[in-house]
């Protein structure tokens, strides 16, 4: 049973950053290929982020800040100018509705496809480590190919390109930008032994696995500041063939290395409260923390969209708690949730990807 006690706290107003949010219900960010091939956000994203305004922040799609970061077909970018006023009316429609919007900024690394971006780039990655299972890609389901070890240079650039993604979300109206770090993208892969191979002072400690990531972050933050920058991770997810035997080693590892820069949030990604790990990190991080419910990945969700899930991780120590697909099919989930009303379950009977409203700006309000 929820405490209900507990439930009320995310109606409470909370400071994020410059920021100041009316309740401590974030929108997860949730990959939904309505974008050009190209990386535009599609019309269709603005009247979808816009109806769910209520949310106390939204976090965008994941955005590629690069051409090579590309990861599935039709996914948004941060590093061209129409890209930019793409979500320009993103953030002008969250913004109408008396919303926040952070966006963020993710670079798919191994998980990619040269048939998945315009240029028909082969996947970057920590080290030559091909992603198991295969991927998605306009044709059907392929095998991922090898992906070309990054150098010296690709880092740097790469670096480079999340700066500008940054400055580019900020040019689009956005509040703040999250960095991905998280389920099983670039960032994550430098964090993991079954993915980070390398040799070089980028890879085999705990301190040689962060690096990259805390490099990113740190520029990141003296573009756009600490305030408008969050961090996303990980520690469990072991999707996309992520090794998290050594998650107690790294992550702590990487908080010591930017708790200094103050950042605005810190996003726990399918958190598991009952992990001693979680309570460490908790302790550990002196700013606030935003975690996202373990629901699995099958549907259907919880009837509660995960709110008492929810409520486990405020009472664990979490200031604020991101839902996903409950805001997905509630763009009302702020007021369903105040109300006690049922929630709209999310919709099978089509996919919630592609290009339509269907499963998208469709599913209906509290009358």
């Amino acid at each position: 049973m929820t405490n209900e006690t507990t439930a009320r706290r995310l109606f409470e107003p909370v400071k994020l950053g410059a920021l100041e949010l009316p309740n401590r219900m974030v929108m997860a960010p949730m990959t939904r290929n309505r974008a050009t091939f190209e990386g535009v956000p599609l019309p269709l994203m603005a009247e979808y982020y816009g109806q769910r305004a209520t949310a106390g922040l939204i976090v965008g799609e994941a955005s590629t800040p690069s051409p090579f970061g590309f990861t599935y077909p039709e996914i948004a970018g941060l590093y061209g100018d129409d890209q930019v006023e793409g979500w320009r009316a993103v953030a002008d429609a969250v913004h109408a509705g008396g919303g926040r919007l952070f966006l963020q900024i993710e670079h798919g690394g191994r998980i990619g496809h040269p048939d998945n971006n315009p240029g028909g780039h082969l996947p970057q990655a920590p080290s030559a480590v091909r992603l198991p299972g295969g991927i998605h890609t306009p044709t059907g389901h392929q095998e991922a190919p090898v992906p070309v070890e990054m150098t010296a240079a690709d880092l740097e650039r790469t670096r480079g390109e999340f700066v500008a993604a940054a400055r580019n979300a900020l040019r689009a109206g956005a509040d703040g930008v999250e960095v991905h770090a998280a389920n099983g993208y670039l960032l994550n892969q430098f964090l993991s032994s079954s993915t980070n191979l390398r040799t070089d002072g980028y890879g085999g400690s705990a301190a040689g696995k962060i690096r990259f990531v805390v490099e990113v972050v740190e520029a990141v933050v003296a573009e756009v500041g600490a305030e408008r920058t969050g961090l996303r991770i990980s520690p469990w997810n072991t999707g996309n063939g992520i090794d998290v035997s050594d998650s107690d080693e790294v992550f702590p590892a990487l908080l010591d290395a930017v708790s200094h820069l103050g950042l605005a949030y810190l996003h726990i990604a399918r958190a598991l409260p009952g992990e001693a790990l979680f309570g460490r990190l908790r302790e550990q991080w002196t700013g606030l923390l935003v975690a996202n419910p373990e629901l699995g990945e099958e549907l259907p969700i919880p009837a509660d969209g995960g709110l008492s899930k929810g409520v486990e991780l405020l009472e664990a120590g979490a200031d604020l708690i991101a839902f996903g697909r409950a805001f997905l099919a509630n763009p009302d989930l702020v007021e369903r949730y105040r109300v006690g009303a049922a929630l709209n379950p999310v919709r099978e009977d089509v996919s919630m990807y592609g290009r339509g409203p269907e499963a998208l700006t469709d599913y209906p309000f509290l009358a």
